[in-house]
């Protein structure tokens, strides 16, 4: 067992200390700057990845607004059930996030895919349809990176043949921006944070 221990954790800090870590500046930006405008941010993946949304969308709500008096808009688009199995009984699973998108999502928002392999359709649709709303499009991946790295603006992808060290990632990627995001100080940006909810 203490092999293996030292086996997956040293995997893990490859993967943290490899150069794919400095595009996670670029997401905390990105998060920063909808936060600061008002603007939305939605969450989505498949699976473990789906509980990874439901996760850090809780902390983005809550954990990110700890010293503002209020947290971000955000939302793991797997989150209500019945949609889920409306869209995709009547529209296609491959059809379940970007048919929610749609409806909610507007101009400037921000869509973090969460994805193992980069390659399941309805992620792929997602950030195709979040890419024509005008959506700031971001994926953290693992494996090849998939379809969905060429599709996002901002793709972290690492290279790990390992599902749970990739899910393990999206997690400590989006711990490091919700605590980032706690501490910045939101007075210095032009725009004020928009706390009328």
């Amino acid at each position: 067992m203490y092999q293996y221990i030292k086996y997956y954790t040293d995997k893990v800090m490859r993967a943290l200390t490899s150069d794919v870590m400095s595009q996670v500046a670029i997401l905390g930006e990105g998060l920063l700057a909808a936060w600061i405008n008002g603007h939305s941010i939605y969450l989505c993946g498949n699976g473990g990845s789906a509980g990874n949304a439901l996760h850090l969308a809780n902390d983005f709500i809550y954990g990110a607004g700890l010293n503002h008096g209020a947290g971000m808009r955000a939302e793991a688009l797997c989150a209500n059930i019945a949609v889920i199995t409306c869209l995709a009984n009547d529209m296609g699973y491959e059809n379940i996030y970007a048919e929610q998108l749609k409806v909610k999502a507007r101009e400037g928002d921000v869509l973090l895919v969460l994805s193992g392999s980069g390659n399941s359709p309805n992620v792929i649709k997602a950030i195709e349809t979040g890419n024509i709303i005008g959506m700031n499009t971001f994926a953290i991946l693992g494996f090849s990176g998939g379809r969905c790295k060429e599709l996002a603006d901002c793709p972290i992808h690492f290279e790990i043949d390992d599902m749970q060290i990739a899910e393990d990632l999206q997690l400590i990627v989006g711990h490091i921006c919700m605590q980032w995001l706690r501490e910045q100080d939101l007075s210095i940006h032009n725009k004020p944070l928009d706390k009328s909810r």
